[in-house]
């Protein structure tokens, strides 16, 4: 099987934002991350499998109510249980308050809002896409 890979797109609700000025919290795009590698794991092992740990997180721009994000995943590495993945979450729609109330933009060039590289593990009685 070639490197699964999935992508999620959502839109940040006001329900998202945790700090002054509709900011959401960083750990949102790590809940999408995980979401995302259940998807890879389901596709690699038929099965949801567990997430063990992030090797690496970066937050690289703020997200807010309304920014549109698309997170996806890989996996990069498959060993008897476990599975190594890269994340990346990219807002891709942002809006334009400055406009008017529902205006919105989508961006030219999506802007990286945050990496992180993981480990997951698939028993090896769970797996069952061999």
């Amino acid at each position: 099987m070639s490197n699964p890979k999935s992508m999620i797109r959502l839109r940040m609700s006001q329900a998202d934002a945790h700090y002054g000025g509709n900011l959401v919290d960083g750990a949102r795009m790590l809940q999408l991350f995980g979401d995302v590698a259940t998807e890879l794991l389901i596709i690699q092992d038929g099965d949801e499998g567990l997430f063990c740990a992030y090797d690496n997180v970066e937050f690289l721009n703020p997200v807010y109510a309304g920014d549109y994000i698309e997170a996806v995943g890989e996996i990069t590495h498959v060993g008897n249980s476990s599975r190594k993945m890269t994340f990346e979450a990219r807002k891709v729609i942002k809006p334009r308050p400055d406009i008017s109330d529902s205006a919105a933009d989508v961006l030219a060039e999506p802007i990286v809002v945050c990496r992180a590289t993981g480990t997951c593990v698939v028993p090896v009685k769970c797996q069952r896409n061999k």
